[in-house]
């Protein structure tokens, strides 16, 4: 962790927030929520052990990276955006690129809109999707389910405002350790479904509560509610929806999103290989929705025999 760089760099007038360590060919780190660049520490210290360059950006209004003025007009296009303005400014031209969570949906976006700078894809947590119909996406979960009300304007924000950041951030990593949808009674908030007096993942220490609570004081909440609640159906933007690059796709099998309606099936069928044809698929047994965090050695053994196996590629 000693060794991790902390840059910045104007992009597209937000002064952005990048981590850097090693060199090599070059991996992109793409993080979710609640994660920041923090979440892929493990992966950073091991793939730049072996031999690669690894960058791990906070998104815009994410961590130590500026918001843009009005965070409530930020769509996925803009994280796509930024990055190539990022690597064109870092002098990059092709990056493997590894997402989790939503981060998943920037390497896909950016994989369809600019293929030649992508050598290969690797995601966590998330397979590639196409975008469903809001209607469809209601009826197939439940009412209370945590991402209908997180993408409800205003009410996620006075949910959270209940609490201290750091216990915000306490509760979201414990609901989302759990293999069940995070789901709320009529007459709950999402907050009300932990106790704060919860313990925490024995993976995730009051150390690594402590660094995303000081982030989030900082950025707040604003740019992680719209990206990725408020924009998950966004589209690519673009009529062919095929992945050309090589693609690795690590799940945990006790990862909730695995109950997200149809997903399971999606995956373990092999449907999702029709928009990702080369696609190799993983899954880790005890792995849950942080899976590199929890599982950080089985994580860096599968990442890097796939980076080894495409780093000739550029």
């Amino acid at each position: 962790m000693e060794n991790i760089k902390h840059c910045f760099v104007n992009v597209r007038g937000l002064n952005l927030h990048y981590a850097e360590i090693g060199t090599g060919p070059i991996v992109v780190f793409l993080h979710g929520f609640p994660e920041i660049w923090y979440s892929w520490r493990h992966q950073m210290t091991a793939v730049s052990g072996a031999g690669f360059r690894a960058i791990a950006p906070d998104f815009r209004g994410y961590g130590l990276s500026q918001p843009a003025p009005e965070p409530e007009k930020t769509t996925f296009k803009d994280m796509v955006d930024d990055l190539v303005v990022m690597l064109d400014l870092l002098e990059i031209n092709k990056v493997v690129l590894v997402g989790k969570d939503f981060g998943a949906k920037v390497v896909y976006h950016f994989a369809l809109v600019h293929p030649k700078r992508v050598a290969a894809v690797a995601t966590l947590g998330v397979p590639f999707v196409v975008p469903p119909d809001p209607h469809a996406f209601r009826a197939s979960h439940p009412k209370g389910f945590y991402v209908m009300r997180f993408r409800e304007v205003g009410r996620a924000e006075k949910d959270f405002a209940r609490f201290d950041v750091k216990t915000v951030i306490k509760k979201i990593y414990i609901m989302f350790t759990a293999s069940e949808l995070q789901v709320a009674s009529e007459d709950q908030e999402i907050m009300d479904l932990v106790d704060a007096s919860s313990p925490l993942p024995a993976w995730f220490t009051e150390e690594d509560l402590q660094v995303y609570a000081e982030l989030y004081e900082k950025s707040g909440f604003e740019t992680a509610l719209q990206i990725p609640y408020r924009k998950w159906l966004e589209g690519y933007g673009v009529d062919e929806l095929k992945i050309e690059a090589p693609g690795l796709l690590i799940m945990g099998e006790k990862d909730y999103a695995l109950k997200f309606a149809g997903f399971d099936d999606y995956i373990t069928s092999g449907m999702v290989k029709k928009n990702v044809p080369d696609l190799e698929i993983v899954f880790i047994p005890q792995g849950n929705h942080f899976v590199q965090e929890q599982l950080p050695n089985e994580v860096n053994s599968i990442l890097i025999k796939f980076l080894n196996k495409h780093a000739s590629t550029y």
